[in-house]
């Protein structure tokens, strides 16, 4: 106690007046009750960034289309794995970058470049006009949106120490409902002018650009955040170390607060040079079994659409946009329940590796049904594709969960921000090649209908079922390590 008393005093005698982290942290201090405020600023930021990911998904296949450059139309999968990967492809050339740009200058300036990023990039997209313009405005908003990693060293630093591990879960929640709601809305709203042509007729700009509303809608939104984030408090510290008395305070200020020998060791520690993030093997290992379920997951996502999309000729089930949309609300509204009631239950009884080995396992015959999916018609096709659906999505985001939280597990929190820069490149990178791949096998299976071994999309969610297993393994020992 009296260890912490002093620390208590040290900062507030050496508090800086015009540094934004001290301001912070000192109104942490005075802060009593539930941090509501700040977990809805986290949450919509997320939120905002997440939401044009996918959204193009639900009406890609119909866009590639409409720019008439395939020449086939088995090929149009292909075309539209190109567009989905170049959002992916841009932000793992940036990630590195924006990282640094927010532990020099600020969390605050590369969130509210971000979410300025989606209002213009995400507008533009909307309304391309050809392959190439759609393919440079979602490079260009990749490229210009990273502020996921800044964003989750933001939620350890502008939470009390007893909050931080809810501001992560924050995170990683909203990121993964934005990846559900954003398709939903891709769904919903895109082409208008043929499901509501009362409210936009052929002659407005909603019926020359048919995928321009949902764009819109999601930049007005993106404005809206970009407003508020204005208001956001800065957690970096901006000020200079002086004297030890300055040194000390730093370390006050960026260490959970200690007592007795613990906290000395600790100190005496932060003396010598810190362990290479690269040599650290609970670390390395979760990003890069992190970066294969990524793959899967990213592959998926637009798998499923295109699947969902296409004629029943090729073995899809020739959904609308709009159905799309539906069964994509139905699995937003299930994962929301599970990550916020029943996820934390789980990882408490069996831990984050048994909870991402268990998920990856079960998903594997999931996704072996979806061929056999396509045969029901009717009611029926309606009750198991959104039970399915469902349970897919919540097992991957129930797995990608529990390998963040290993990440952060795996490192001191002075490192975490190195760390998550780390595994957002190589996410990135990973992630950009699922929908260029995911495509790419889609448009080739639907060209071997009649093949002897998996024909069609038999062959498609065999492929993903690989990558799947591969991951799942990757979670035993020794590759996959917890730090303990």
């Amino acid at each position: 106690m009296a260890a912490e008393e002093q620390e208590k005093a040290l900062l507030e005698k050496y508090f800086h007046e015009n540094c934004p982290g001290c301001k912070v942290e000192k109104y942490k201090e005075s802060q009593k009750g539930f941090p509501i405020r700040e977990l809805l600023s986290i949450w919509i930021v997320v939120l905002c960034t997440a939401l044009p990911i996918s959204s193009l998904f639900p009406f890609l296949y119909f866009m590639i289309r409409d720019f008439h450059i395939a020449k086939r139309e088995e090929d149009i999968g292909y075309y539209a794995g190109y567009v989905g990967s170049s959002f992916m492809f841009g932000r793992a050339l940036t990630s590195v970058f924006w990282g640094i740009v927010a532990d020099r200058y600020g969390r605050k300036p590369v969130i509210i470049m971000g979410t300025i990023a989606v209002v213009i990039f995400n507008t533009l997209f909307g309304l391309s006009v050809n392959f190439w313009m759609a393919i440079a405005m979602r490079f260009l908003l990749g490229s210009l949106n990273g502020l996921l990693g800044p964003i989750k060293a933001y939620a350890t630093e502008i939470f009390r120490e007893e909050y931080q591990a809810l501001g992560v879960s924050t995170v990683s929640t909203a990121w993964g409902i934005g990846l559900i709601i954003g398709p939903a809305l891709g769904g919903y709203l895109a082409q208008p002018a043929e499901k509501f042509p009362s409210i936009f007729p052929k002659e407005s700009v909603f019926g020359r650009f048919p995928y321009f509303l949902p764009c819109l809608a999601i930049s007005v939104f993106a404005l809206v955040v970009t407003i508020a984030t204005c208001w956001l408090p800065e957690t970096l510290h901006k000020h200079h170390k002086s004297s030890k008395f300055d040194a000390a305070c730093e370390d006050v200020e960026t260490a959970p607060l200690m007592s007795g020998t613990k906290y000395k060791t600790q100190k005496a520690e932060g003396k010598a040079p810190k362990k290479s993030l690269f040599r650290n093997w609970p670390l390395m290992s979760s990003i890069i079994v992190y970066c294969v379920f990524s793959l899967h997951d990213m592959a998926y996502t637009e798998i499923f659409s295109l699947w969902a999309v296409s004629p029943r000729r090729y073995g899809g089930l020739s959904y609308t946009t709009e159905d799309v949309g539906n069964v994509l609300a139905i699995s937003g509204a299930g994962l929301l329940i599970f990550q916020t009631c029943l996820y934390p239950y789980f990882n408490r009884l069996l831990g984050p590796v048994v909870v991402a080995r268990l998920n990856g396992v079960l998903a594997i015959p999931l996704l072996s049904s979806y061929p056999f999916i396509a045969m029901l018609t009717g009611l029926s096709l309606s009750i198991v594709l959104n039970c399915t659906s469902v349970a897919k999505n919540v097992l991957s985001t129930s797995i990608i969960t529990s390998l963040f939280l290993l990440q952060n597990k795996a490192v001191d929190q002075d490192q975490r921000g190195a760390a998550n820069g780390i595994a957002m490149t190589a996410m990135s990178l990973f992630k950009a090649a699922g929908p260029a791949g995911g495509g790419a096998i889609f448009s080739w299976a639907q060209k071997r209908q009649d093949a002897a071994f998996l024909p069609g999309n038999h062959m498609v969610f065999f492929i993903l079922n690989v990558v799947e297993a591969i991951g799942v393994l990757m979670t035993f020992k020794p590759f996959l390590v917890e730090r303990r």
